[in-house]
């Protein structure tokens, strides 16, 4: 196997195939793994130039982190890539006791050593920006900070109440954070400046990227800066992008990125749905106005111990609408003004059942009806929901460039009804109306 150029934890399934379309849409075949692989499934994948362990950080405590990261950073190590990548959401959405990053980068120190960690969070491709230190997001043609983001400063797990990234990184961690801002990496001494942040003791480095010309800058300091044995770094899908470009520009990659065929239709699909984003919302209402059939699934019914009720339930109705020759979707909300999170809470892992009862949900489904492609929304839903299909891997089938960030992939498994089948995973804020059309119909976006 060659050396890779990049390896990547991603904190969870919908980030995770982020960057797969990131790096693969652009020449770098990429391999997603839902566990660490044997090593006779690595070898299965031995062509490619990146590999991704998708995981579920984004929603878990710091003491799941202690227990679990270290032996998948450990793996990351082990396959000797350039660079290891902690993918975390672009909108960096995160807390003290869930979804940690601090500790997370604390660990990852810890596998690769104590150099200076690099984060990049801004990724112009889809729509995120850091300018000084502070995050901006775009939602519905406009562009807010983090802090007043209509969506993400009211998350209903992890709102962001802040925009600097280094104040929000301090409540999560004693490490300490530099900075290269947009005009450093600007002007003609970017080098240096650079240079002083990853020397003067900090812990981790942001890099600013607002464009174009920054995202360049900041590919060629990412690269020019990592270590021997692997640099660990943080950040988004903005990293790739960023990396991407310097890549090509050294001639690691074709000039010319590589030409992806559409599937084409299919008659029916299945979507299941976690999400209460108000995104998710408009792209359920649209589908139900175009030819699908929605059916509410009550959440604290899924997050109870038993479940089997309200999950036969589901599946009858599904298969209903299956055997009209509709497509169907099963969502858990419509919005936020459904979302009926307070009555499940946090605790004893309520919030996960929904997810793998979503994901037990979509294979019954999928099965019975016989059918090859389906969808999966929400971040954290799609995480535990793809755990119950028995997938090894997934690779990139069809990216979707006016939609980044919500790719459908070919997905691999032992299991002859799995292997082979089609699945779309999207976090809640991502994608046009038309998603779920567009996914039925095997098409890019116009």
């Amino acid at each position: 196997m060659q050396t890779p150029l990049l390896s990547y934890y991603g904190d969870d399934l919908t980030g995770s195939t982020d960057v797969m379309e990131a790096l693969a849409s652009q020449g770098v075949e990429t391999a997603l793994f839902l566990k660490i692989p044997e090593a006779r499934l690595l070898e299965r994948f031995a062509h490619c130039r990146a590999f991704g362990l998708a995981g579920t950080s984004r929603s878990q405590t710091p003491d799941w982190m202690a227990q679990h990261l270290p032996a998948a950073f450990v793996w990351l190590k082990s396959l000797g890539a350039e660079i290891a990548h902690y993918k975390v959401c672009s909108t960096f959405d995160s807390s003290p006791t869930v979804g940690n990053i601090g500790k997370a980068v604390e660990i990852g120190r810890e596998v690769f050593g104590k150099a200076p960690v690099p984060l990049v969070l801004g990724a112009p491709q889809i729509r995120r920006y850091t300018s000084f230190g502070n995050l901006f997001a775009a939602f519905r043609g406009e562009t807010y900070r983090i802090d007043r983001h209509p969506v993400m400063s009211r998350h209903p797990v992890t709102p962001m109440d802040e925009a600097d990234i280094r104040r929000h990184l301090s409540r999560q961690t004693s490490l300490k954070t530099g900075l290269v801002d947009i005009a450093q990496l600007a002007s003609v001494e970017a080098d240096a400046a650079t240079d002083f942040a990853f020397a003067e003791g900090n812990d981790i480095v942001l890099l600013d990227v607002a464009g174009a010309e920054s995202q360049a800058a900041v590919g060629r300091q990412l690269w020019r800066k990592r270590s021997s044995g692997g640099q660990f770094a943080c950040g988004s899908s903005g990293l790739e992008y960023a990396l991407v470009r310097e890549w090509r520009r050294l001639g690691l990659l074709d000039e010319t990125p590589p030409t992806f065929t559409a599937p084409g239709p299919v008659d029916r699909i299945v979507v299941v749905s976690g999400s209460v984003s108000p995104t998710t919302e408009r792209q359920i209402r649209h589908a139900i106005q175009n030819g699908f059939v929605g059916i509410g699934v009550d959440p604290v019914a899924l997050a109870a111990p038993d479940s089997g009720a309200e999950l036969k339930d589901a599946v009858a109705r599904g298969l209903a609408v299956l055997e009209e020759g509709r497509s169907v979707i099963l969502h858990t909300a419509l919005g936020p003004s459904s979302d009926r999170g307070h009555a499940i809470g946090l605790e004893d892992g309520s919030r996960h059942r929904i997810g793998e009862r979503l994901g037990q949900l979509l294979k019954e489904l999928m099965s019975r009806a016989g059918l090859r492609r389906a969808v999966i929304a929400g971040g954290d839903t799609s995480s535990h929901a793809l755990s119950q299909l028995s997938v090894d891997a997934l690779t990139l089938r069809l990216p979707l460039p006016q939609s980044p960030g919500s790719p459908l992939c070919t997905a691999h498994g032992a299991d002859p009804s799995i292997d082979g089948i089609e699945v779309a995973l999207k976090g809640g804020q991502v994608g046009l109306d038309d998603y779920f059309s567009m996914i039925r119909d095997g098409r890019p976006v116009a």
